[in-house]
This record gives C-alpha cells, sequence and structure tokens, in this order.
C-alpha cells in the first residue's frame, strides 16, 4: 500500500474508520509539502556545515564566517532541490516512504543539484564559496535526507507495528526471505491477529539472525523450549518450500508443547498470493504426506477432452465431482454429469457453474444399475470419452451385503460397458482403487472384477478401455479423516483398527489430474497404478489431529484413541500391485501400467447370480484371480 493508505490502516486500527480516514488524509496532505520543506532546509544546513569545516569548526578568526556567501549559494540549492525532488516524484505520493526505491531518488535529485552547484559557483558566482563546500554540503545534506527519511520510517512503523494486547503472540519458523516478508507484513498491519516474538531455524549461519528486531532463537528442535519461554500458543511455518520432513518435525514439536500450527502458502499457491497475515493457513493433512502438483501434459489432455462430448458416472461423488471441475477448464463440447444423487448434481452444478438451478440438460439423473435407461442414454448422446467413477465403496458395509457390490459395482459397470460399446465411445476410463491389488475383501473383489470386465471389452470392441488404480482420497466423503474429525469434535474417543495399520492418501484434486493424464496415456486393456508415495500409519495422522484440535480448543479435555481391531476383508497394509503383477514404466513419472487379464461377463453371471452370500463371495474371491478355475457348482454355473 502507498503511504496514504499505511497511515489510514494504522489510525483506522486504533481509532476507528472515520477518524482514520480524516487523520490518514491530513497526514498526507502536509507530509509531502513538509518533507520538500525539510529537503529545502537540508541543503541550507549541508552547506552552512561544509563552510564551517573549511574555517576549522570555528565562526571566528582571521577572518568573519562568510553567512553570506553561504546564503548565496544555499538559496538556489534549495529551490533545485525542490525542481529536482518534483522531477524525481519525491514530492507527489509517488514513492513509499523510506524505501530504497525513495532514496535512490533522493540521491539523484541530491547529485543533480550538486552538479549545478558546482557548474554555477565556478562560472557565475566567482567562486562564492570555496570549491569543495559544494561537494562537502552535499554529502552531508543526503545523510541529513536520508537520516529524517529513516526516522519518519522508525515512527510510522511504531504505528503499524500491532499491539501485545490486541495479537497472538506466534514463533515463526523459517527466517528466510518467506519468513523477513511474513514479519515485515505484520508487523505494518496495525489490525494483525498475530505478533511475532521469535524465529527458529536450522541454517546455522541464521543463529544470531534479527528480522525487524525478531531474533533467531533456536532451531526447529528448540521449538517446544523457545514457545515456552515466550508464552507462545502458536507456530508459523514461512517455509513455502517446506519438506513433508520439516513439517512433521514442526508438528511433532507442536504436539509435545501443544501449539496450533500454521503455515503459509506453498509455493505454487504463492503465486496467487501474497505474504501477509491473511494468506496463513492451518497445517494439512496434504501438507503432512507431502503430495505435490503434477506435471500434467496439457497439450495431450486437450487433444482428447477438448471439443469432446464427454460423460461421466458417479459425478456426485468425491472423485466424480472432482473430475467435471477438471474436465469443464478443458472445454468439452458437452459435460454429461451422471449421478442418482441429485443432491449431488445440486453440489456439483454449484461449484462449476456458480449456480445450482437444475436447469443443464447436462445433469442427468439415473442408476448405472438401469441398463435400459443407460442404452437409451448413450445413443442419445453419444459420448466420445467415458470417465466411469460410479460405484460402491463402503468396505464394511458391502462385506455385509455382497449382492449390493454385485449389482453396482460389477453389473452396473457392465451395464455402463455395454452402452459405450453400442454408443462408439472412443476411450473409456474406469476409475479403479488400490484394493483391487491381491483384494481381501468383496470391494475390492468387485473392483478387481470390474477391472478385468473392462480388459475383456477392450480385447472385443472398439475404441480403447482402462482402468486407474489409486488409493484413499484425503477429505472425500466417508473417509476415515472425515470420520476422525467428527469423532474429535465430538469429543472422542477417536476409532483406529489397529495402530499399525497403514494406508495411502492423495489429495482429491492431485488423483483425479493423474486420473484424467491416465487417461490420455493408457493402454487398450491395462490399469494405470498412480504412484501414491509412501504409506502413512493412520494412528500418526489420528495422533496428531487430536493434537491440532486440543491445540485449539480451550480446556484440558484428553481425546482418547481406541483400538477396534481390523474388521473382515480389511488388510493391515495395502499395496498398490498384486502379488502376481508386474508394472511397467510410462510417459508419466507417477503412472505404471499393469496387465489385466480379460473375463468375461457371461463367467461371473454364470458364477454369481443367484448366489447365496457365502457361495457369492467365494465366486467374488475366485474370479478376481486371474488363473483361477471356479469350483463345484459355481464352476457349472459359470460353464
Amino acid at each position: 500500500m502507498d503511504e496514504r493508505n499505511a497511515q489510514d490502516t494504522a489510525f483506522r486500527g486504533r481509532f476507528g474508520t472515520g477518524v482514520a480516514r480524516q487523520v490518514g488524509l491530513h497526514v498526507t496532505t502536509v507530509r509531502l509539502p513538509v518533507q520538500a520543506g525539510f529537503d529545502a532546509g537540508a541543503w541550507f544546513v549541508g552547506l552552512f556545515l561544509a563552510q564551517f569545516l573549511r574555517f576549522d569548526f570555528s565562526l571566528s578568526g582571521t577572518a568573519a564566517f562568510p553567512f553570506r556567501n553561504v546564503l548565496w549559494v544555499a538559496v538556489p540549492a534549495a529551490g533545485l532541490q525542490v525542481v529536482a525532488g518534483m522531477a524525481a516524484g519525491l514530492y507527489r505520493n509517488r514513492w513509499r516512504y523510506g524505501t530504497f526505491d525513495e532514496l535512490g531518488r533522493v540521491a539523484l535529485s541530491v547529485g543533480a543539484v550538486t552538479l549545478l552547484l558546482v557548474v554555477a559557483n565556478s562560472l557565475f558566482l566567482w567562486q562564492v564559496v570555496p570549491a569543495s563546500v559544494p561537494f562537502i554540503g552535499a554529502a552531508a545534506t543526503l545523510a541529513l535526507m536520508v537520516s529524517g527519511r529513516a526516522c519518519w520510517r522508525l515512527v510510522d512503523d511504531h504505528a503499524l507495528r500491532p499491539t501485545p494486547e490486541g495479537a497472538e503472540a506466534v514463533v515463526v519458523v523459517g527466517a528466510g526471505e518467506s519468513g523477513e516478508q511474513l514479519i515485515t507484513a505484520i508487523l505494518r498491519n496495525p489490525r494483525s491477529p498475530m505478533l511475532p516474538v521469535a524465529l527458529v531455524d536450522d541454517d546455522p549461519a541464521k543463529s544470531r539472525l534479527s528480522l525487524r528486531g525478531v531474533r533467531v532463537a533456536g532451531t526447529v528442535d528448540d521449538l517446544a523450549r523457545v514457545a515456552a519461554l515466550r508464552g507462545v500458543r502458536q507456530v508459523v511455518v514461512a517455509v513455502p518450500s517446506a519438506t513433508p520432513e520439516l513439517l512433521r518435525r514442526v508438528a511433532d514439536e507442536a504436539v509435545e508443547a501443544n501449539l496450533a500450527v500454521q503455515m503459509l502458502p506453498t509455493l505454487d499457491e504463492m503465486l496467487t498470493s501474497e505474504v501477509d497475515p491473511a494468506s496463513v493457513r492451518p497445517l494439512t493433512e496434504a501438507d503432512l504426506l507431502g503430495r505435490h502438483q503434477v506435471d500434467t501434459d496439457i497439450a495431450g489432455v486437450a487433444d482428447y477432452l477438448t471439443g469432446r462430448r464427454v460423460l461421466v458416472t458417479g459425478a456426485g461423488g468425491s472423485i466424480g465431482s472432482e473430475l467435471c471441475r477438471q474436465i469443464h477448464r478443458f472445454g468439452p463440447s458437452e459435460l454429461v454429469m451422471l449421478d442418482r444423487d441429485e443432491s449431488a448434481l445440486h453440489a456439483v452444478q454449484l461449484s462449476i457453474e456458480g449456480r445450482g438451478l437444475l436447469d443443464n440438460d447436462g445433469l442427468i439423473v439415473a442408476d448405472i444399475r438401469d441398463r435400459d435407461c443407460l442404452m437409451e442414454l448413450f445413443t442419445r448422446r453419444r459420448p466420445e470419452v467415458v470417465f466411469h467413477a460410479a460405484a460402491l465403496k463402503h468396505l464394511s458395509l458391502l462385506e455385509a451385503h455382497p449382492t449390493e457390490a454385485l449389482k453396482t459395482n460389477i453389473i452396473g459397470t457392465q451395464n455402463v460397458l455395454d452402452a459405450a460399446v453400442a454408443a462408439s465411445v472412443d476411450r473409456f476410463v474406469n476409475v479403479s482403487t488400490d484394493k483391487a491389488a491381491d483384494p481381501t475383501s468383496i470391494l475390492g473383489y468387485s473392483k478387481r472384477i470390474a477391472e478385468r470386465l473392462i480388459a475383456e471389452t477392450a480385447s472385443t470392441s472398439q475404441g480403447t478401455y482402462l482402468s486407474v488404480r489409486f488409493g484413499n482420497v484425503l477429505g472425500s466423503r466417508g473417509s476415515v479423516l472425515t470420520a476422525f474429525r467428527a469423532q474429535i469434535e465430538a469429543g472422542g474417543p477417536v476409532t483406529v483398527t489397529d495402530p499399525e495399520v497403514t494406508r495411502y492418501f492423495m489429495t482429491v484434486e492431485e488423483s483425479v489430474e493423474l486420473l484424467i493424464q491416465a487417461g490420455a496415456i493408457g493402454l487398450d486393456g491395462e490399469a494405470l497404478v498412480l504412484d501414491m508415495g509412501e504409506p502413512v500409519r493412520i494412528n500418526d495422522v489420528a495422533t496428531r489431529l487430536i493434537a491440532e484440535a486440543t491445540a485449539n480448543r480451550s480446556g484440558n479435555r484428553r481425546i482418547e484413541i481406541v483400538y477396534t481391531g481390523l474388521r473382515q476383508g480389511e488388510k493391515l497394509h495395502e499395496v498398490l500391485l498384486g502379488a502376481d503383477e508386474a508394472a511397467t514404466t510410462s510417459a508419466h513419472p507417477l503412472i505404471s501400467h499393469v496387465v489385466v487379464p480379460p473375463l468375461g461377463f457371461d463367467v461371473v453371471a454364470g458364477a454369481a447370480l443367484g448366489a447365496s452370500p457365502d457361495e457369492l463371495r467365494q465366486a467374488l474371491s475366485m474370479m478376481s484371480d486371474g488363473d483361477a478355475v471356479l469350483p463345484g457348482r459355481l464352476a457349472d454355473n459359470g460353464t
């Protein structure tokens, strides 16, 4: 902000908006002529000091001090300074007070005046003062101007500084450029909700550094001690390029010291925001897991989406809705969003179009179990690209109701495939899961069989049919993190199946971006496996969420973690590849290719339809294995 806005902000914080505006306008109106007068007066002082120096600091002696001679030079110097300052913009509110930009203009104007004085003193005033006086006087004048501005800046900064009574003390992690920018922004905002009182940084070269009066008091390992010493309850990570390891170290220290953790946006986010108190946000699970922006081949993606007719099943779900939002950015000629949940479709339209009138003919309320409806829809809308995200996904419920998994995840998928073949779809992308790798649950079996059905269709039909496999999505509906937050909000306990259980996680934005990218590079019939990073201990996530909530709420109520044991079908550790699967690299470093053995739907129908729950579980288990032979009655039903 310029000086007028800075003063207005300072006074607004202390005296209210109306008074601040009046005082701010008065300060700005008065400051500029006062500044010009100060600079003009600096020449009088500087030249008299220079002449005084030539007289060996004496006003008497062999000759009287030549006051009149100095005035002959000082008066035109003062006038020239006003003219030169106006030309440089010093007295037109163009430069922020006390900045390098302004000081550079000050030096430029003083240099111009000095040059004119030297010429005038030599050619027109017949050296009314010694030749060295203009040079010495200019140096003294420049020092006075800079000192005056520095004092003004100190007074201004003090007026803008937030008060300890109205702001919470914080420790800033990171004494680099971003840390300095954050501290500067805070200390020049009287309404800032935070006040930095200490810095911590692991760089030994910064151990004695002080940024605007805020000193480095230790390293990240000293965070708890520094916070306790300064009476701080909050820490801000001012390292936009912070690694997950650093963030986890800070989070662990914060857990021990009961501190709330916030951070500046990442480098990618910083491109569209400034470093200020308003840009600080809470630390998220995605930060701790180290999920990074995906390097997308925009040209390749646009080639198969832009100007094409695209249909998304399960458009109201976590993955489906994000798919629709990202696909919309690539400008398809038509985007058909299909879901059986009308409220979810309303939310998707609202997020894409900013309105939810449900008047878009691309919103389709339908169930993928309804084969006739799908055939009519695909024949009429003729989609060229299909993303199949509709599925039942809750593991425990499907263990209790395996027939529902059969109806939606298997038969429903086959219905969508048949409709796609009938409409001559060019590219079909099935959303799968890591639970399809070496499956042990009804969910895993059904999604693995869906992958095999995709491979079968790919071997017998035109177009490209493939699957994309990835793990848990952070913050999706029904995810473990959503459940944890709800349990913490209710006061606990937080339920974890096993203290050693691990899972893969991705952000919904990253998973969908990779899903779209995989659709561009995937080959017919295969499954593409997304790089999920390192698996995360669920117990660690629960512990951090509890610590974060405890640090942000009053009271000392302890939230406990209760271990419930693994449920039927659950794994202690998920895998991305089956034991008999060998992944090959792709054109994208975060995507691998896996061959999927095909499976005809006639085999599925013969083995599974009409089976009892126990028989169905056995059938699904056998059919998910590419080399399995169906035993007994199931084999007879499948032939």
